[in-house]
């Protein structure tokens, strides 16, 4: 049953964005290095994007649980259709899998690092349970937030690709704030879209970050300018039609552009990071990454 309901999650198909980065990252480190692409490293590196997936996945699923979703990339959830308690044992097993398969990597620092994201997913969770309905959060409280829900593992994982060809202290940090920076620009636009696609596009409700609570960069910068959008917060969609009106405020009072700048901040730093790498196929590959994020703005 637990590889049935694994299959569910991994068939709900997801742009893997995240193997792809650590692949990409791995490319253009060996190239500054100059190191053979079909040696030991770059199967490590196939190894970790591998792992970086199925960590994600496994956030996914212990996510749906706890926001008791029923839709995930326009599918029916693993709880919605085996239920809690089957939900929570495949997210503890693809994280017990995926811990399996670092250690295989023999490498201490990426141990070490991919090790952290997964104690960052629970700070993320607790920091968002400690903010629902929140209309006083900061937007720095939301930025770190992101990070540890979805920017971390990116981070992570763009930093133990080149950690694997042994690079310098400068490119793997580098590295990792490409991984930081992209990261909070892809959960930005993400939270962006949860107010301007429909449904059917979105694969889940609209709005439903914002009906259980959880306060997103377009609902933190469309506060500053709409006083009844805290009306309906405070007083959490309880009269018909509030998560609508909600809804509609966000979108007219400046949510949204207000949103997208910070976005494009977010883009632009991710490409700064990257000006140590050599140009080559991988580089430009990274560069337009940042562009497809943006550009599903739009």
């Amino acid at each position: 049953m637990l590889l049935s309901a694994a299959e569910q999650i991994f068939g709900a198909g997801g742009k893997k964005l995240r193997p792809l980065l650590v692949l990409l990252v791995g490319n253009a480190v060996r190239r500054l290095y100059a190191q053979d692409d079909l040696g030991n490293v770059a199967e490590k590196q196939r190894s970790l994007a591998q792992i970086t997936e199925m960590i994600h996945t496994a956030s996914l699923v212990h996510d749906d649980v706890l926001d008791e979703c029923d839709l995930r990339r326009g599918r029916n959830t693993v709880n919605s259709l085996y239920g809690t308690r089957v939900a929570v044992l495949v997210g503890d097993f693809l994280f017990a899998q995926s811990s399996w398969a670092l250690a295989q990597l023999e490498n201490l620092e990426v141990i070490k690092l991919i090790s952290q994201v997964i104690a960052d997913f629970a700070d993320g969770e607790i920091s968002q349970a400690q903010n629902l309905f929140d209309c006083d959060m900061k937007l720095e409280t939301y930025l770190a937030k992101s990070f540890y829900k979805t920017a971390s593992l990116i981070a992570a994982s763009c930093r133990g690709a080149a950690a694997l060809c042994n690079a310098s202290e400068e490119v793997k940090e580098a590295m990792y704030q490409y991984g930081k920076h992209i990261g909070l620009a892809f959960q930005i636009v993400d939270d962006i879209l949860d107010f301007t696609q429909s449904t059917k596009l979105l694969g889940k409700p609209q709005g439903q970050d914002l009906a259980s609570g959880n306060l997103t960069a377009p609902t933190l910068f469309a506060l500053e300018n709409e006083d009844n959008l805290r009306v309906l917060i405070e007083r959490e969609f309880q009269e018909d039609g509030d998560i609508e009106k909600a809804i509609e405020l966000v979108q007219v009072g400046g949510g949204i552009s207000g949103a997208q700048r910070l976005a494009r901040q977010e883009g632009q730093l991710a490409l700064e990071a990257i000006k140590c790498l050599p140009e080559c196929e991988a580089k430009e590959s990274l560069e337009l990454v940042v562009e497809y994020i943006l550009e599903r703005l739009f």
